[in-house]
């Protein structure tokens, strides 16, 4: 089995150990060899008890524990290198440490509170270090007091700069982890969306296929002895209805295992004439009104009229029975309204032979309620899904009346 090679790294900790004491041996090391190889008349690290060789070793070793406390780590950095050059020890690398603190305070600071302590604390360095100065001999030599002032700020930017290189990548990590997670949450409302418009399609076309289905056989039940040619009507009329129940299906299911666009196309409008004649087969008196202009609907508005149809005539047929049923479609500027309204249960007309409708028992006993069921309430989800509004409500007559207003342009998803 073959193993990757992984990078070895010290720990921070320990990284910023040998940091301290790469510093620390720098600025001891090369003050004394500056100091020797200029010759010149300056007091001595070894002065005041080697208090020299202290402050650069105390503004080395604190670089250790830079991480852990920035401010403190940088404001005792600082203090060492003022109290250095007040004294006047000789000039060298005793501000690594110094340069290193202020990066660290900027870069792991944050932000406003850093940069106010760094831009403080190099306006007292500068003025430390410029008083001290004040009677360096030669004069030239004071170009490095610029150059530590100068150095002070550039440290200081950089590690704001670092700071917020890594602020921004953060943001853009959550900003691309927010995105993702927005995408699968539409990805799944999507999926939910589907899955509902699907449970739909199936109510609306089962349940129309079965209520017509039920009254039919009713009648074949009824009539099976008496009158065969009616019989066999009603026989032709389950077949029928069966069928294209069976194609639908097909239709609204084909979304689930096919990606082509040569699927049979969802009811609209144009099979309304077609709907009402099932409907006067399974016993409704229909009267359609229409009023609509010859340019087509929208297709999401035509199958949603279409199923608010079904359902509809399917509530009549399941629970009043035979019964007068109008049903009106007008168009106004921007909304199509669409009314069905029946006439509630019909007196019994009775058993005799020539009655071709099944006696009360085949009906269903629920009569026309005002209670809304989960065919209303697939309607109201429909219109809802358009930007239109559904009512239904029993008539003072005894029956029952639903309303839908969609509009024209429709101002949600297709149902």
């Amino acid at each position: 089995m073959e193993h990757r090679a992984m990078p070895f790294r010290l720990p921070v900790l320990a990284q910023d150990v040998v940091l301290a004491l790469f510093i620390t041996v720098m600025q001891v090391q090369g003050t004394v060899v500056l100091a020797a190889a200029r010759g010149t008349e300056q007091r001595s690290l070894a002065d005041f008890g080697y208090l020299g060789f202290a402050l650069l070793v105390v503004g080395g070793l604190v670089v250790s524990v830079r991480r852990s406390w920035p401010v403190p780590v940088f404001v005792t950095a600082a203090l060492a290198s003022l109290v250095y050059y007040a004294l006047e020890f000789p000039d060298g690398y005793g501000w690594l440490g110094l340069f290193v603190a202020l990066y660290t305070l900027t870069a792991y600071g944050d932000g406003r509170r850093s940069l106010v302590v760094a831009g403080v604390g190099i306006a007292v360095l500068a003025v430390g270090w410029l008083v001290a100065a004040a009677d360096i001999e030669p004069r030239a030599a004071i170009g490095w007091v610029f150059f530590r002032i100068g150095a002070s700020v550039m440290s200081a930017a950089l590690g704001e700069s670092v700071r917020s290189r890594r602020v921004i990548a953060a943001e853009a990590q959550v900003r691309a982890e927010l995105a993702e997670r927005t995408r699968e949450e539409e990805a799944r409302a999507r999926v939910d969306a589907e899955r509902l418009r699907i449970a739909r399609e199936v109510h609306d076309t089962v349940a129309h296929a079965i209520a017509i289905i039920n009254v039919q056989s009713g009648v074949t039940a009824h009539v099976l002895d008496k009158r065969p040619e009616v019989a066999r009507e009603a026989l032709q009329t389950i077949e029928q209805t069966s069928s294209r129940a069976l194609r639908e299906m097909r239709t609204i299911l084909g979304v689930l295992r096919d990606d082509n666009n040569g699927r049979v196309p969802y009811p609209g409008l144009e099979q309304v004439d077609e709907l009402t004649a099932k409907a006067r087969d399974a016993g409704l008196d229909i009267k359609l009104e229409q009023s609509l202009p010859a340019t087509p609907l929208p297709s999401a508005v035509g199958i949603a009229v279409y199923r608010i149809l079904q359902e509809s005539i399917t509530n009549v047929i399941r629970h009043v029975g035979p019964t007068r049923v109008t049903v009106a479609l007008h168009q106004g500027n921007d909304v199509l309204e669409i009314r069905v309204t029946d006439e509630g249960r019909c007196a019994a007309p009775g058993d005799a032979p020539t009655d071709p409708q099944p006696p009360a028992r085949h009906r269903p006993s629920t009569g026309s309620s005002a209670r809304p069921g989960h065919g209303i309430l697939g309607m109201r989800e429909r219109c809802q899904l358009l930007g239109g509004d559904l009512d239904a409500k029993p008539t003072p007559t005894g029956g029952f009346e639903v309303t839908a207003r969609l509009p024209l342009v429709p101002t949600g998803s297709r149902p």
